[in-house]
């Protein structure tokens, strides 16, 4: 029998691998685990302005990486300088700035362990109400700009030529990036985060056969890392957000390996007969 806090972490790993995995296709997809960073980078940022006016953390923290999003935004169009430099400074900045600003916070206990590497285990029904709410909004308006996003993925030209418009396609995403961030923080922690949204979506593209069916792959493989990564904590007693990284590595090693593998005996075999023709 499992105690209620175990049952729990559950349904609330299981509302974000819902929600991260589809969504992590498209970080997959447009090269986005940098920005991704960058983002819960700036949710430490959030945590310090949410104990500093008492807010929600939750809302703090979308509040920041959204603030975050179009900064990157306005100073592509302002400054010459790479996109990647660009996020490599909002990210640094970010943490940097939440780091400061909670050491000045000295008449509030901090524990940054669980901001920095998640607290599963401790979620309680309020956040799972967040946790599935949000990420229902996420799935839903997902499901609405799938042809939009996918389209200005693919080809940005074409996007437009067929009366699209790829730049609100970007802030859709980067919108829906921040809500994701907001409530998986608690989950794994700002540290950890885009790992949830990598991982899934890496090992489901090799076995999907088109867009939709890897965002399926990508929901169902990020449950089944949550509740390996949770039964592992359990078994190990190790801390739960990181096990459940873990977890992902795991199964993404073991899932490259066959490819990997096959890989290396095509091409042995193609070798093996181009001496032969020789």
């Amino acid at each position: 029998m499992m105690d209620d806090f175990f049952i729990r972490a559950l349904i609330a790993g299981t509302g974000v691998a819902l929600v991260a995995g589809p969504l992590g296709c498209y970080v997959v997809w447009r090269r986005l685990a940098y920005f991704g960073d960058t983002l819960s980078c700036a949710a430490l940022l959030g945590v310090a302005l949410a104990l500093l006016f008492e807010i929600n953390t939750t809302l703090a923290v979308f509040s920041v990486s959204v603030f975050i999003s179009m900064a990157l935004l306005l100073l592509q169009s302002r400054v010459n300088l790479s996109a990647d430099a660009l996020l490599g400074l909002l990210a640094h900045s970010a943490l940097a700035v939440g780091m400061v600003a909670l050491s000045f916070m000295t008449w509030v206990r901090v524990d940054l362990m669980g901001f920095l590497f998640g607290d599963i285990l401790a979620v309680t029904p309020f956040d799972i109400a967040i946790i599935w709410g949000g990420g229902a909004f996420v799935l839903i308006v997902l499901v609405i700009s799938w042809h939009s996003l996918f389209a200005a993925t693919v080809n940005v030209e074409i996007a437009q030529a067929e009366g699209m418009k790829p730049d609100q396609a970007n802030i859709v995403l980067m919108l829906l990036m921040a809500v994701v961030i907001a409530i998986s923080m608690k989950i794994v922690g700002v540290l950890l985060i885009t790992s949830m949204l990598i991982f899934p979506a890496a090992i489901a593209r090799r076995f999907a056969t088109g867009p939709e069916h890897m965002a399926l792959l990508a929901a169902i493989i990020g449950i089944l890392v949550v509740f390996g990564g949770m039964f592992g904590s359990l078994h190990w007693d190790t801390p739960s957000g990181p096990s459940i990284v873990v977890a992902a590595s795991v199964f993404f090693i073991i899932t490259a390996i066959p490819a990997t593998s096959f890989q290396m005996i095509k091409n042995a075999s193609i070798e093996k007969r181009d001496t032969k023709q020789k």
